[in-house]
């Protein structure tokens, strides 16, 4: 869209990186732009946290420290602060997947309370999040979803997973700190989202604390958010929405066609971008009543954004608007939009280790199907070391 413009500036992009992790990121998207290392590397991986072989301590020094703030939220202050300096908001994401017991549940909403606590004595924090399988079951997310009766356990668990809602987003509220909350498969997606509607209707009165996702890689979601808004105009209340593209586009893809019904998915990339562009256009049509935060890591849609902004009068630091990228990606975008005053944050997630590492795998195979998005990376990590050279 635009060359030797505003996201080529690397000096500006890698100013909180030393030269040792300059090398290391180089090194890192090097590894990941190698689609067979990585189907080997993340095989090894889990093979060797399973049978507890001491690798903790390499994952740690690389792939770890790279994309996560640490294993705790104090790990995590130094890179808070440092962000914040130069004008990056934090995200701290508790990263921790897969867990389904009632007790590990009830343990990830008293971490999301501690963290939202936390985010309202720290302006560097503006946000909490949570992913909707970190309060609940997937397979009960699935089983509401499909409209398939519940024993009487089942539905004392529902009760349950609603009632963690309810605490995570009244401590947003209570804090006057927006709740992000993420979008996962789309066989679970609806009772997920009837939740957070729920969520919106009860704290979203005099602004958005509650955002729910759109994943717009799915092409029913600009006909939902229409839905929705009209929902919210008639109710009286504000809605929030992050929007991105999605991340379980083949794991989507592959069930549609085992279970023989139509891909929920938009058939091409460039129907997606086109999807995300027009959700976006429409919500700042209509930030009167709608909020939204754009989690993109697309050159071309942050470049959309910005003049979509200046056409309307849209002031780079409103409220309403907020830009992110995650944690040890696209750091060109981050920072050089932060030198204008845009409202932007960074998605880190910590945790242990080990529980960690379903999302950095995810991460690994994201970067290897996004073969652009690695080459830019490398490029411009190429482009800062041969200018701290000079």
């Amino acid at each position: 869209m635009k060359t030797n413009s505003l996201f080529d500036n690397t000096e500006a992009a890698f100013q909180l990186k030393s030269d040792s992790q300059l090398e290391r990121a180089y090194f890192l998207f090097k590894m990941i732009a190698n689609e067979p290392l990585v189907r080997i590397g993340t095989a090894v991986t889990k093979f060797a946290l399973n049978v507890h072989l001491p690798v903790e301590g390499l994952i740690r020094s690389t792939v770890f420290d790279h994309f996560c703030g640490g294993v705790n939220e104090d790990d995590c202050m130094p890179v808070v602060d440092n962000l914040f300096h130069v004008g990056v908001s934090s995200v701290l994401d508790y990263s921790v997947e897969g867990k389904e017991g009632s007790d590990q549940l009830d343990a990830t909403l008293k971490k999301i309370l501690e963290l939202t606590d936390f985010a309202e004595t720290k302006k560097a924090m503006p946000f909490s999040v949570f992913k909707p399988t970190g309060l609940g079951r997937f397979e009960l997310y699935q089983k509401v979803t499909e409209n398939m009766e519940l024993s009487k356990e089942e539905s004392q668990e529902r009760k349950r997973l609603e009632s963690r809602f309810d605490k995570a987003s009244k401590a947003a509220f209570n804090a006057n700190v927006t709740l992000l909350i993420d979008a996962e498969e789309t066989w679970m997606q609806k009772a997920a989202d009837d939740l957070c509607e729920q969520m919106m209707v009860k704290y979203n009165k005099e602004r958005a604390v509650v955002f729910n996702t759109l994943q717009c890689y799915r092409w029913d979601r600009l006909d939902y958010l229409k839905e929705e808004h009209q929902k919210a105009k008639e109710g009286g209340y504000k809605i929030g929405y992050k929007i991105v593209r999605g991340a379980y586009l083949e794991k989507e893809n592959e069930r549609a066609e085992e279970k023989g019904y139509p891909t929920p998915m938009h058939k091409s990339k460039q129907a997606t971008d086109d999807c995300f562009n027009e959700i976006m256009r429409y919500i700042m049509d209509n930030l009167d009543t709608i909020e939204i935060f754009v989690g993109t890591h697309n050159e071309e849609s942050n470049y959309l954004a910005m003049e979509i902004m200046k056409e309307k009068n849209i002031a780079n630091n409103d409220s309403r608007v907020w830009f992110g990228q995650l944690y040890g990606m696209s750091d060109h975008i981050t920072f050089n939009m932060a030198s204008l005053g845009y409202n932007i944050a960074k998605y880190i997630p910590f945790g242990p280790v080990k529980d960690v590492m379903p999302y950095l795998i995810r991460r690994a195979e994201e970067n290897t199907s996004v073969a652009g998005q690695t080459s830019r990376e490398l490029s411009l990590l190429k482009k800062e070391k041969v200018r701290r050279k000079v």
